[in-house]
C-alpha cells in the first residue's frame, strides 16, 4: 500500500503529537487548526517528546498546515481532535468536503463524539477511538506526552487502513489496540471518562498532575466524582473497562489514602513526569472553552437518563465554568469545600 494521506481535523495538542508522529513514520500529514497553532508551527516547526526520553524535530518543510479544511483534499484516513463542543460543526465540514465511507476516527475525549459525528455526516465511516495519554502544549510547537499507554480505535486488524496506521505510529514508539466490539469500546470510553474526572480538579489547582495526585486533598476530590459516576454506572448496567492495575469501584478507595501509603501502592499511576498537566489547563489559562460538558457533564447526562441527580460533578462542571470570574488557583482544602457545601 502506498503511503496513507491523513488529515488532522483539530490542530491542538493531542493533534499534532499524533500527527506528528505519523508524519515523522512518513505518511503525508495535512494538519487544520487554529491561527495560533499553525503560526507556531511555521515559524518553529513540530516537536514533540515523550517521558520515555524521545525527541522529534519536523521542519515546517515537511508539514501541511490549513486554517481551513482544503475542499479537494483526499486523506485515506480522518483523525477528529477537535474539542467535543466543536464536533457536530467539524462533522458537518467533514461530511461537505470528504467521500462517502471515508474513514474518520474520533480521537476525543468523552463518550459520544463518534455518534454525535455519524449524526452529522451519516454517510462517513465513524468509529470511536481512544487516546489514554496525556499530551501538553510546552511552547509554540512544542507537544509533550507525560503519561503512558495504548492507543484504541474501535475495528479489526483485517482492515488495510487501520492497519498501516497501526504500523506507523508502532514505528515511533505508540502502540494501536483495536476492538473490533462497540459494547468494549464504550466500557472503555467510560473507564477513561473515570480518570478524565480529575482534568478539572487539576485544572483548578493550578499544578502539574503528578504534583497534584500527590496531594491527598486533591485525590479527596477526584475519589468523590469518581464514586458518584461510579455508583451512576451501576444503577445503568454499565461496566467500566479496567484502566489501571485496580478495578474501577477500587480506585476511590485508593485515591483516598494517606500520601505515603497512596505513593506506594500507586507507583504505576504516579509514572508521570513533571511537566504534565491537564489539557484542560491549558484551556483555562488561555481563556478557552474547555471539555468539562464531555466529562462532567456526561455524568450529569447518564444521572438524568437513570432518574438520579450527581450534585458533585454537577458542582464541578459549575466551578470551571466560574473560572473567567475567578482565575486564582484552589488549595485543596478550599476546594473541597467548594465542591461539597455550596
Amino acid at each position: 500500500m502506498a503511503a496513507l494521506t491523513v488529515l488532522v481535523m483539530g490542530a491542538g495538542s493531542v493533534g499534532c503529537y499524533l500527527g506528528g508522529a505519523l508524519a515523522a513514520a512518513g505518511l503525508q500529514v495535512h494538519f487544520v487548526g487554529r491561527p495560533r497553532v499553525l503560526d507556531a508551527l511555521r515559524a518553529e516547526g513540530l516537536r514533540s517528546s515523550d517521558l520515555e526520553g524521545r525527541q522529534q524535530h519536523l521542519p515546517v518543510t515537511g508539514l501541511y498546515l490549513h486554517e481551513a479544511l482544503p475542499a479537494e483534499l483526499r486523506p485515506d484516513i480522518t483523525l477528529l481532535c477537535v474539542k467535543s463542543g466543536a464536533t457536530a460543526e467539524a462533522a458537518a465540514l467533514l461530511g461537505a468536503a470528504l467521500p462517502a465511507a471515508s474513514l474518520v476516527l474520533s480521537m476525543q475525549n468523552g463518550i459520544a463524539n463518534a455518534e454525535h459525528g455519524r449524526q452529522a455526516a451519516p454517510q462517513l465511516d465513524w468509529r470511536a477511538g481512544m487516546v489514554p495519554f496525556n499530551v501538553a502544549e510546552l511552547g509554540p510547537g512544542r507537544f509533550h506526552r507525560g503519561t503512558q499507554g495504548a492507543l484504541v480505535v474501535q475495528g479489526q486488524s483485517r482492515e488495510p487502513l487501520l492497519l498501516a496506521l497501526q504500523q506507523a505510529w508502532a514505528s515511533q514508539g505508540l502502540a494501536l489496540d483495536l476492538l473490533a466490539d462497540p459494547l468494549d469500546m464504550r466500557a472503555l470510553q467510560w473507564g477513561k471518562l473515570l480518570l478524565n474526572l480529575n482534568n478539572p480538579v487539576n485544572a483548578l489547582s493550578g499544578q502539574a498532575l503528578r504534583a497534584e495526585l500527590l496531594q491527598r486533598g486533591y485525590r479527596r476530590c477526584l475519589a468523590a466524582l469518581q464514586q458518584e459516576a461510579l455508583d451512576l454506572l451501576q444503577v445503568a448496567g454499565i461496566r467500566p473497562a479496567k484502566l489501571t492495575p485496580l478495578p474501577p469501584r477500587l480506585v476511590p478507595r485508593l485515591l483516598r489514602l494517606p500520601t505515603p501509603l497512596f505513593r506506594l501502592l500507586a507507583a504505576r499511576m504516579l509514572k508521570i513526569d513533571a511537566q504534565a498537566r491537564s489539557s484542560m489547563a491549558d484551556d483555562l489559562a488561555l481563556g478557552r472553552v474547555t471539555e468539562i460538558e464531555a466529562l462532567c457533564g456526561e455524568v450529569l447526562r447518564l444521572a438524568a437518563h437513570v432518574g438520579r441527580s450527581a450534585p458533585l460533578n454537577a458542582r464541578m462542571l459549575a466551578l470551571i465554568k466560574a473560572w473567567p470570574q475567578r482565575q486564582n488557583p484552589y488549595g485543596p482544602a478550599e476546594l473541597w469545600v467548594a465542591l461539597t457545601q455550596a
